[in-house]
């Protein structure tokens, strides 16, 4: 399996000049721990982690050097540490270096960047433009699809069954499953993420079990808690 396989592709984005306590809120209202930076292209510029924002002066949470350590850092570093705990937008705590993939890039490589670099995600590009996100919740997705089944003769239908149930859910106006939210292995559709009502799931269900090869339908989504009434 590839990252165009289990990435989710409805990635939620800021741009290097959103305010940084709107990151924050975005990140807590979202319940993700971190968000890709692009421009106004999609081209991804940067990434913001939770960890990004803990060391703020807002929160009394930044570092502060021994005496010993400060006289041997350099002006630079230092000026960098000041931008990084004091800036008050995304350009000013991203993460430029970032680590990235293609779609074509194989779980198992991607496994192993997330662990090299102590990552919990890793954006996916095309010539540089954001297309997908993979999260370690991903590859935990797509290892339980698996089921720990080997590759079976019918494992070359598996991409064209997700094609076909993808193409069909597109078409129908109800439908906002993300292709990271189904995967298909050894023609069993596993259907993942929030949905909005129980006749909505029903609905993905007969999608699937209605594409040619599929030979059982596993439902893994969770319903959206509504919210009270003000």
């Amino acid at each position: 399996m590839q990252a165009a396989d289990v990435m989710t592709v409805d990635v939620v984005t800021v741009d290097p000049e959103t305010p940084v306590q709107q990151v924050a809120s975005l990140l807590s209202e979202r319940g993700i721990s971190g968000v890709p930076v692009v421009d106004g292209k999609r081209q991804l510029v940067g990434m913001i982690s939770e960890g990004d924002l803990m060391r703020r002066v807002e929160t009394d949470t930044q570092p502060r050097r021994s005496w010993w350590l400060q006289m041997l850092s350099t002006n630079t570093d230092l000026a960098s540490e000041y931008v990084k705990k004091h800036g008050r937008r995304a350009r000013h705590v991203m993460t430029c270096d970032v680590v990235s993939v293609t779609a074509a890039t194989p779980l198992a490589e991607i496994a192993d960047l997330l662990e090299r670099h102590r990552i919990k995600r890793v954006p996916v590009v095309r010539d540089g433009i954001l297309v997908g996100i993979v999260s370690r919740a991903n590859l935990v997705r797509a290892l339980a699809s698996r089921g720990g089944q080997t590759t079976s003769p019918g494992a070359e239908r598996d991409d064209v069954i997700r094609d076909r149930l993808l193409a069909e859910l597109k078409r129908q106006k109800w439908a906002e499953a993300s292709p990271g939210n189904v995967i298909v292995a050894d023609g069993v559709v596993h259907l993942w993420g929030t949905i909005l009502s129980d006749e909505e799931r029903q609905a993905l269900r007969v999608a699937a079990e209605n594409i040619a090869g599929v030979r059982a339908v596993e439902d893994h989504t969770t319903l959206r808690p509504t919210l009270p009434p003000i």
